[in-house]
């Protein structure tokens, strides 16, 4: 079956075909580097590092930018650049504060094992960019003049609104910009005059100033992947007006429809069922979350939901993951030490092929993550039902399952570092545990159960697992 992906512009499911054959060519938006990443911005880049990843074990090649905003991205409130609130509240120079951030989250997107774009781009490096691109807009008749200000006309572009649905009409409300001189209301700005002494500004054909948001994402897209490029990602709250800006731009200036083939959306990752974000205060930076849980569990929380849908942050959720983690990599750890005493022979089992089949079926669906990851766990089952059925498993039935389960997992991103842990247990407590255990199978074969199981019980708080299988009782110990 094809993939399938739903596509924001036009609101349906629809094939995926990329513009070359065997090229995708994509780009999400990256983050105002203002102040630490939280898990909103976790939720957002997790997801589309799963559908790069499951794209390239699809046989495509994807040639990725995400981009660094470090100017030009003002406060609605306020219509203050984030970058100088910042600074201010530091008191450091925008660029060092721009640097601090910039590589504090390269920090965490490389803790939460997030694939490193195949480029970076920082808006401020792309001025002159931006000024060529703005006068190609004048020149068109699609931008207009004002006292150093340069206006969008959206009345020359009648296609605003196709990705959000907004109406011309409703467009003033989402406009910041109080220049009672523009043509009209809903007119956006491309550049934007600097007064006396503002710290971030560059000179112009229009005189000081410095690029509105929307411009940066265009100028960055069209200078490294070009004038039509396949997947534009981001998350659900840059719709409007930050994508519709990119499109009417893009294609007003090129004359080439559409900007972007397939616009893909996130959903907002949510703390008490309102939307995590620095402005309202209510963020949990990604820092302090890995220093409660492992990446990886992380991870586990944001794919069991699917990437269009709203997530809430809460601990339950977290605990269920981190359970859901540990069954797998045990599971891994005794195939993996099963397959070196195994017995010659065997073959991949149906359900390992089965397994493959389904996984990625969900991921054709829309990149179904939460069932992808249903596809694995139901493996995980297979595998450790064959362990208890078989006397003495087959080295490359072991093997089949052993190498889907963690290359399917890999494929959403988890268990990147994984390494199996053998089950030995130190040589001086081993006499011991030896005599222990031989105790417990004599009470076995008296059937004082009840003795024999306490005596698990209490291994088991120490650390220590036995597992009662048809060749005997089988040690391994808990992963720190």
């Amino acid at each position: 079956m094809p993939i399938k992906v739903f596509n924001t512009l036009g609101r349906k499911l629809e094939i995926f075909q990329p513009l070359q054959r065997d090229l995708v060519k994509m780009y999400v938006c990256g983050p105002t580097v203002q102040d630490v990443a939280h898990l909103g911005h976790a939720r957002t880049y997790i997801a589309f590092d799963a559908i790069i990843r499951f794209l390239e074990y699809y046989g495509y090649k994807v040639f990725y930018v995400r981009n660094i905003t470090d100017v030009g991205h003002l406060r609605e409130e306020t219509g203050e650049d984030r970058v100088i609130e910042g600074a201010r509240r530091e008191k450091l120079q925008p660029m060092e504060l721009v640097d601090k951030y910039m590589f504090s989250f390269f920090q965490d997107m490389d803790a939460l094992g997030i694939r490193r774009p195949n480029i970076q781009p920082r808006a401020s490096m792309h001025i002159l960019d931006m000024i060529e691109m703005i006068k190609g807009l004048i020149e068109k008749g699609h931008a207009y003049v004002v006292d150093g200000n340069v206006y969008f006309d959206v009345s020359t572009f009648p296609d605003y609104g196709k990705l959000s649905g907004i109406k011309y009409e409703d467009l003033i409300k989402h406009r910041i910009e109080p220049d009672p001189r523009k043509r009209n209301p809903a007119d956006f700005a491309l550049w934007k005059k600097a007064e006396k002494g503002y710290l971030l500004k560059w000179n112009s054909p229009w005189g000081e100033g410095f690029p509105g948001w929307h411009i940066e994402c265009c100028v960055m897209v069209m200078k490294y992947l070009g004038e039509q490029i396949d997947i534009h990602g981001g998350g659900q709250e840059l719709i409007l007006p930050h994508h519709e800006n990119e499109i009417a731009q893009a294609e007003a200036y090129t004359g080439k429809k559409p900007f972007v083939k397939y616009w893909l959306h996130t959903g907002f990752l949510t703390i008490n069922g309102e939307k995590m974000s620095k402005s309202l205060g209510n963020f949990i930076s990604i820092k302090d979350a890995l220093k409660k849980y492992e990446a990886d569990v992380i991870r586990m929380f944001i794919l069991s939901a699917h990437y269009r849908s709203q997530i809430d942050y809460n601990e339950e959720s977290l605990r269920q993951a981190e359970i859901n983690l540990t069954r797998i990599r045990e599971t891994l750890d005794k195939l993996h030490e099963l397959i070196e005493e195994a017995k010659p022979g065997g073959k991949s089992p149906p359900e390992v092929e089965n397994a493959r089949k389904s996984f990625i079926e969900a991921m054709e669906d829309d990149f179904n993550t939460p069932r992808a990851l249903a596809e694995i766990r139901r493996l995980v089952r297979a595998a450790n039902s064959y362990l208890t059925t078989q006397s003495r498993p087959e080295v490359e039935t072991l093997k089949a399952y052993y190498n889907e389960i963690l290359e399917l997992s890999r494929t959403l991103g988890l268990l990147q570092d994984y390494t199996p842990k053998k089950s030995e247990y130190p040589a001086d407590v081993s006499k011991i545990l030896d005599i222990l255990l031989s105790v417990r199978e004599e009470l076995r074969k008296r059937r004082l159960y009840d003795i024999s199981d306490d005596i698990r019980s209490k291994l088991e708080k120490l650390g220590i697992i036995v597992e009662d299988t048809a060749t005997g009782p089988r040690i391994r110990f808990l992963r720190e």
